[in-house]
């Protein structure tokens, strides 16, 4: 091995040479300065106490830190939000909206969210889902074991993902087709992953405008009539449940982004139990 500058590297300590025998003979050839006088040199500072065993770094994103994930409390009406204000005002809150296919769900989410004037940020239950590829457990070719596991798996992911904006200060809108009667499945399991605090509204517009909405999609978000129909009967399982319920059937979306604003404030100074 040859090096473009410098001394050759040190031999190995073989058994029964000293260790020091190469640095004397370095020291030989290449004389240096005359040792110091005076005291000698002060000692390294001590090295840091080692970290316990399985100690984890707290986890951090830029540079902002995310404590744990705890469950979302009751949100509570910004301070600074002037008495009589309509709406949400600047309270930072945790919203589920509930709704068949077709139900406006989605982008009404979005807009409520893209038009608040605190920071706040929309999470799509069927955009998770369909962050699997190959793979992908489509509910439309039967629900299965598969399907159920995918749709377990996104619900905790847009839980975590709710959990670490809402721990930063930002407002977060999540949006699921929830069946009342599967409660343990659908809403137990949203308030298990994100906390008491959650929020959830129905959006529930008439059969026929659910099924006008639903034949204007494409692909695996088109539903057949008959699905559609199943699903929307299933979902007027929530009269009579206690959670607040808008017909958006006569509604643009902004309108209906107003009357959902409205509805939330009237749940924050009032959760509905679920």
């Amino acid at each position: 091995m040859q090096h473009a500058v410098g001394a050759p590297l040190p031999p190995p300590h073989l058994p029964g040479h000293a260790a020091t025998g190469w640095t004397n003979q370095a020291a030989a050839h290449h004389p240096g300065p005359p040792p110091p006088q005076g005291p000698p040199p002060a000692a390294p500072p001590a090295a840091p106490p080692a970290a316990p065993p399985n100690w984890v770094p707290p986890e951090t994103t830029g540079h902002i830190h995310l404590p744990p994930g705890a469950p979302v409390a009751a949100p509570a009406p910004a301070p600074h939000t002037a008495p009589g204000t309509p709406g949400t005002g600047t309270a930072t809150l945790a919203v589920l909206l509930i709704g068949p296919a077709g139900a406006g769900k989605t982008t009404v989410a979005r807009y409520w969210a893209s038009t608040r004037r605190v920071p706040t940020a929309h999470i799509s239950l069927d955009d998770v889902r369909e962050w699997v590829c190959a793979g992908f457990a489509d509910p439309q070719s039967g629900w299965n074991d598969q399907s159920e596991a995918q749709y377990r798996l996104a619900r905790r992911t847009c839980g975590f993902a709710a959990r670490n904006f809402l721990a930063n200060g930002i407002s977060c809108i999540l949006d699921d087709a929830v069946f009342p009667d599967r409660p343990v499945v659908g809403l137990g399991g949203w308030k298990r992953h994100v906390g008491p605090g959650l929020l959830p509204v129905v959006l529930l517009p008439g059969l026929e405008i659910v099924l006008e909405r639903n034949a204007e999609r494409s692909g695996n978000r088109r539903l057949s009539d008959e699905e559609v129909a199943g699903i929307h009967g299933r979902m007027a399982g929530w009269y009579g449940s206690g959670l607040p319920i808008i017909d958006n059937s006569k509604y643009d979306v902004e309108t209906t982004a107003r009357v959902l604003d409205d509805v939330l404030a009237r749940a924050i100074a009032s959760p509905p139990a679920f």
